[in-house]
């Protein structure tokens, strides 16, 4: 996946380029970033891991509601709206409200375009089991590194952030209590003007 984000690059003639990512996404970042450092002129993680067992297990009371509600069949646009709006509540920011309709449109669009499975679910959760600790690779990085993560944070923790900031030279860490795992809307200036800061001093 590190490599498809370089192709897009390449063919967009692009030589660099600041990498934001989020979740899985980051970790993805993080890869293209030791792979290719020549190309990242900056990086920003938000809410991600360096490694795949730094807190990344729930607790047990989320993980079954998380793996209960995922395992769901979903088989029309409305439950798939009914289910974002339910993964929301489950691992969204305790602090800040969301807006319920605005969260179910995107489910139930999301499900119009392409309906997912189970499978996809599992893939996805076997991507950040097999990636591994790229601890030792991100400490010999010397890229601009911004760490963004929410310090009520249920599915990657807390820890996960730091340990992030710590890999990586002369990395920046800010946390925002109440911030789940999902940026909540409220936070986006805050956040955008974090990225936008590091982007435009190198």
């Amino acid at each position: 996946m590190a490599e498809d984000a370089l192709a897009v690059m390449d063919a967009l003639g692009w030589r660099s380029a600041h990498l934001v990512g989020t979740s899985l996404g980051e970790m993805i970042a993080q890869t293209l970033a030791i792979r290719h450092p020549a190309r990242v002129g900056t990086l920003t993680s938000i809410m991600s891991t360096p490694a795949a067992r730094i807190g990344t297990m729930p607790k047990i009371a989320t993980l079954k509601a998380i793996m209960k509600l995922s395992s769901t069949p979903v088989t029309s646009p409305d439950q798939a709206a009914q289910q974002a709006v339910a993964m929301r509540r489950l691992i969204g920011s305790p602090r800040y409200p969301f807006d319920e309709k605005e969260v179910g449109d995107i489910g139930r669009r999301s499900h119009e375009r392409h309906p997912g499975s189970s499978d996809a679910d599992a893939r996805q959760r076997a991507a950040v089991t097999a990636s591994g600790d790229r601890r030792k690779t991100l400490a010999a990085l010397r890229v601009p590194t911004l760490v963004l993560h929410g310090e009520d944070d249920p599915v990657i923790q807390l820890k996960a952030g730091q340990a992030t900031a710590a890999a990586i030279p002369g990395a920046r860490l800010v946390t925002y209590p109440g911030m789940g795992h999902d940026p909540p809307r409220q936070l986006w200036p805050s956040m955008l003007e974090q990225v936008r800061a590091l982007a435009f001093t190198h």
